[in-house]
């Protein structure tokens, strides 16, 4: 797996309807989506699922290889997460009995979905960033969380803290990769061995990328004191939030998407 496979944070510039959306809607939308996803249960509830998602993709003019590329670095866990699954499993069907470990139908189709479900609920959180800009998305998360405001829980703090972790992702991807470049010039070898010898070689880069770390989020602390950064209060936005029929519209289509998993699932489908 190459560090450029790995995606998260990215925001692709656009003009789909899915780009113009408000934030909030995007954010509400895809959390609908999680909930649809944990509901469904059957081959055709995941593929509504699917579908619906699909075109969403179709619709973001997101290059879907880019989708793909961003789930190579998740493929452990997907692998790992079936293997648990399938072998783990009580059923009645037994297709196979290994040692101590046994295979059942019902294992397999556990397996299945579990996987299928990861693989869609990362697909579709990755549509949010990348069709949302950091500015916007702390904007939305920092309008949702206001209610908590009134319990003097610091809401733009918190948006603000996971908008900039979200948006340094690339940035320390990119920064590792030089930094591996630069010390494959001088010899370093990170790709022979077993797997701890590779890791053990992956140790010189910490010392470096921490440094680098450090050395941006100082720039960044000294660049928003000179701009006199204080917090949300009394703090005006170039955009402001508004909702607007298509807003409306997909929150609409969102809630019936959940409703039609609901009942799919109560029929047994």
């Amino acid at each position: 797996m190459a560090l450029k496979d790995i995606t998260l944070g990215q925001y692709f510039p656009g003009n789909s309807p899915l780009h113009r959306m408000d934030p909030r809607t995007k954010i509400l939308g895809i959390t609908l989506y999680i909930v649809a996803l944990f509901m469904a249960k059957s081959f055709v509830s995941y593929g509504f699922l699917f579908a619906v998602l699909a075109a969403l993709i179709r619709i973001s003019r997101v290059p879907v290889k880019s989708i793909v590329r961003g789930l190579k670095p998740v493929v452990f866990i997907l692998v790992f997460t079936a293997l648990l699954n399938i072998f783990y499993t009580p059923g009645e069907h037994v297709l196979l009995r290994i040692w101590v470990l046994t295979v059942t139908l019902e294992g397999v189709r556990t397996a299945f979905f579990m996987v299928v479900r990861i693989m869609m609920l990362i697909a579709g959180t990755f549509l949010l960033t990348y069709t949302t800009s950091p500015i916007l998305l702390t904007d939305g998360i920092e309008n949702l969380l206001s209610p908590l405001k009134k319990l003097r829980v610091p809401v733009h703090e918190l948006a603000m803290m996971m908008s900039i972790a979200l948006r340094f992702i690339p940035t320390l991807i990119e920064e590792t990769d030089k930094i591996m470049s630069a010390q494959r010039a001088r010899g370093a070898d990170f790709e022979t061995g077993n797997l701890i010898q590779r890791a053990k070689a992956l140790i010189p880069l910490l010392v470096p990328l921490f440094i680098s770390a450090f050395r941006r989020a100082d720039e960044l602390a000294v660049a928003m004191e000179c701009r006199c950064y204080h917090g949300g209060e009394g703090r005006t936005r170039l955009r402001q939030l508004k909702y607007r029929t298509l807003d409306w519209v997909t929150l609409t289509l969102a809630l019936v998407m959940c409703a039609v998993v609901f009942i799919l699932g109560k029929f047994g489908l």
